[in-house]
């Protein structure tokens, strides 16, 4: 790209009008690339603000070791976005408490820096604000809320029942974003059991199938990292109250 298309990319018109009198200005080139760098930090923020992904540890404090079961490979594959660029899911499955949130929130992190636009949010978050709307235009707007960002990550999906209608609502989503735009979601059910999530509802069958059609499953296994650093913690209380 010439230093001219660099600054029509920049909306800079007036350095763009003046431009046979700046064209071969020594500051020219680096002040185009100052720019750049600004903006692209400016717009990197603005992604992980809107992305709502809260505070999360890195996968490089991931204890692999931990669970019973786990793709260690296929995990860092997926890091690579490859699912994102084509409008692929990811679905991670597993007990509570084995990291299925952590690698959910590296990937939408991953993808906000790699300039994707990323919302996360918890099942009972979107469809209690989806279930809540009282008008077709007020519903139609929070739909496309969810439907709008290349990955949406909805975590949990599986804790709570739900209504016909809430599953009718997150088939609307899945709906609108198939083929299309990214979901990653992570279940403490199994699919099969999906319909004690969304007990009577017509649609649970649709659903999965179209979640699942372009979906990387990635299945864990293993006891709860939490019960493992409970057992950890008490180990060192234990440990400091034998040296006393």
């Amino acid at each position: 790209m010439t230093l001219q298309e660099r600054a029509q990319a920049l909306g800079l018109h007036g350095l763009l009008a003046n431009w046979d009198r700046w064209a071969d200005a020594d500051w020219l080139s680096p002040f185009l690339e100052e720019e750049e760098k600004a903006r692209h930090a400016r717009s990197l923020q603005r992604r992980i603000a809107s992305a709502k992904i809260g505070r999360f540890k890195g996968l490089s404090d991931f204890d692999w070791n931990w669970p019973e079961e786990i793709d260690r490979a296929q995990i860092e594959e997926l890091c690579g976005l490859e699912f994102a660029r084509d409008g692929g899911n990811v679905a991670i499955v597993g007990p509570n408490g084995v990291g299925k949130t952590l690698i959910a929130k590296n990937l939408a992190y991953l993808a906000a820096l790699a300039g994707h636009t990323v919302l996360y949010t918890t099942a009972s978050k979107m469809l209690n604000e989806l279930g809540s709307k009282d008008s077709a235009r007020t519903l139609s707007s929070s739909i496309r809320k969810y439907c709008r960002p290349a990955v949406l990550v909805v975590d949990e999906v599986g804790y709570l029942s739900y209504s016909t209608r809430a599953a009718d609502l997150f088939f609307e989503v899945v709906s609108g974003r198939y083929e299309t735009k990214s979901i990653v979601l992570t279940t403490n059910r199994s699919f099969r059991d999906w319909d004690q999530v969304f007990p009577s509802a017509t649609s649970v069958v649709t659903l999965v199938d179209r979640l699942l059609h372009h979906a990387e499953v990635v299945s864990i296994k293993g006891e709860s990292y939490r019960q493992k650093e409970r057992k950890e913690q008490a180990a060192r209380r234990a440990s400091r109250r034998a040296k006393k």
